[in-house]
């Protein structure tokens, strides 16, 4: 088939793969996580405190929905949402002390799932291969 030449085609292939490996290993964890949630947990992880627009950036995510994110994140207990000293009007985002011990849990998992998404490429192929998507997705 010609999409299958065609990387935009290629690359939404590949992220349905992405996600249900996650979701999978995920779940068989005990836990209920997105990619997106994880990826937010793992900004927090990194950057204490910050607020909601800090963290869409930080994770290419959109602006606009990135509240939802950590609305279902704060139910879940995984993160407080407290107002900034600096600004009123933003809330800084941190993870809770069960959204810590979960990225505990979590980080091991996240990082060996990773494998098995490319287990088809070597490790140089791999290595490679996350080369070129990260020269791609990160160009201007």
């Amino acid at each position: 088939m010609e999409t299958y030449g065609m990387a935009g085609h290629m690359i939404r292939r590949l992220h349905q793969k992405s996600v249900h490996v996650f979701l999978k290993r995920i779940q068989e964890a005990g836990f209920d996580l997105t990619p997106v949630q994880f990826a937010a947990m793992e900004a927090l992880r990194n950057h204490p405190k910050i607020d909601q627009s800090k963290i869409s950036r930080l994770i290419a995510y959109d602006r606009a929905t990135i509240g939802g994110v950590i609305d279902r994140l704060e139910q879940k207990g995984y993160v407080t949402r407290i107002v900034s000293k600096q600004d009123r009007r933003a809330r800084e985002v941190s993870l809770s002390a069960k959204g810590r011990k979960a990225m505990k849990t979590l980080l091991p998992i996240v990082t060996r799932l990773q494998r098995d998404i490319l287990s088809t490429l070597d490790k140089n192929e791999q290595d490679q291969f996350l080369l070129l998507l990260q020269k791609a997705a990160l160009s201007e």
